[in-house]
């Protein structure tokens, strides 16, 4: 288990915990009130610590090493009906974007999803969850198939951004995420968009358009990362937690500025802490979501989301 720097005091009393347990095991002492106790203090330092998040810590949380990422959601959702699809059939496949068909009970989607790397040569081959023009292209098409077959689409964003490199633009990498921003705003199924960790610059966007766009409850959704928006404007990194609190990047933040829908309750302790409830916890907000836009009609649907669209950033003096 690793800890975050503000979960020390979490880590401190687990250890003492597993200590008292330890010493009621092998001897004879009774341990009991004083194990009780230290349970009591653990639950209240967690539910003090967790509830009082400061945006800098929540983008912590959505980066922790231990947190699901995009397949580890399919794999649960679905199990062994999942069906990965591959390539762009143009360039190549993108391996940080996957996707693919899969069930939830009777009800067939198309999965759609940034993924990033478990340890240092997943990473790499998943190139830390930054995809390139190819991976948008291939995004498009399976979201093209399933409006064929009349399938809705879900998709998982947890990318620190699209790739930037020089061969990703010279490919159209601007070109491939509007594209998708475009075609996502009047495809003819249903859209469920979930932001499960990291959801950065237009990496994001260029699979975050739906009709529901739910955010986790310690994910953050912006323009830029903390980290550089402290470089462009103070110079440094090092105002990186100022940078978080003003650009309004969490959960809380984004739902009243009505830029996503609803928010995803996470565990006492993150997504990472129960993943079995977590899961559960997005397969009843997909079948809870799915069930009141099925009452839509396909020109309902559309209109419904272009229109939710139109509507950001419209303020009044």
């Amino acid at each position: 288990m690793e800890y975050l720097d503000f979960e020390l005091p979490i880590k401190e009393l687990e250890e003492q915990l597993d200590r008292c347990q330890v010493i009621g095991t092998e001897s004879e002492v009774d341990v009991t009130d004083t194990c009780k106790k230290i349970e009591k203090k653990l639950i209240d330092t967690k539910k003090d610590i967790y509830k009082n998040l400061t945006a800098w810590q929540r983008v912590q949380l959505s980066r922790h090493p231990s947190r699901p990422y995009t397949m580890d959601y399919i794999k649960a959702i679905c199990g062994d009906t999942f069906f990965e699809l591959h390539g762009d059939r143009t360039v190549k496949d993108d391996k940080a974007m996957v996707g693919g068909l899969g069930k939830i009970g009777d009800q067939s989607y198309m999965f759609i999803g940034t993924q990033k790397g478990f340890n240092t040569k997943t990473r790499q081959y998943r190139n830390f969850g930054m995809a390139n023009p190819e991976g948008y292209r291939k995004a498009l098409r399976l979201m093209r198939m399933a409006e064929k077959f009349n399938i809705p689409v879900i998709t998982f964003v947890d990318t620190p951004g699209a790739y930037p490199g020089i061969e990703a633009e010279e490919r159209g990498q601007g070109e491939a995420i509007a594209r998708n921003i475009m075609e996502m705003t009047r495809l003819k199924v249903p859209i469920l968009v979930f932001i499960i960790g990291e959801g950065a610059s237009g990496g994001a966007l260029g699979i975050g358009v739906g009709d529901k766009v739910m955010m986790l409850e310690n994910t953050w959704y912006s323009v830029i990362s903390p980290e550089s928006c402290s470089s462009i404007l103070w110079r440094t990194w090092e105002q990186k937690e100022q940078a978080a609190e003003v650009l309004k990047l969490t959960a809380p933040d984004m739902k009243k500025l009505k830029l996503v829908d609803s928010i995803v309750k996470e565990p006492l302790g993150g997504a990472h802490s129960d993943r079995e409830a977590t899961f559960k916890t997005v397969i009843k907000t997909i079948e809870d979501s799915m069930k009141e836009l099925k009452k839509l009609s396909v020109e309902e649907l559309v209109d419904q989301r272009m229109e939710k669209y139109f509507n950001m950033g419209v303020y009044k003096e």
